[in-house]
């Protein structure tokens, strides 16, 4: 085997963990949609906080 049909295999095998990784991460998502950006399930409750009624 030569050293370019070993660099093929590695790429392809680390190509298809990486995609797995997306998919699993996908499906075992908490809350909110499966698209796993994480919009649905964040937290803003400290970036604006509420104001006090006067």
């Amino acid at each position: 085997m030569d050293i370019q049909l070993i660099a093929v295999i590695v790429l392809f095998a680390l190509a298809l963990l990486y995609v797995g990784n997306l998919a699993y991460k996908g499906m075992k998502s908490k809350a909110g949609c499966a698209s796993n950006c994480g919009k649905c399930t964040a937290d803003f409750s400290q970036v604006m906080p509420q104001e006090k009624n006067k």
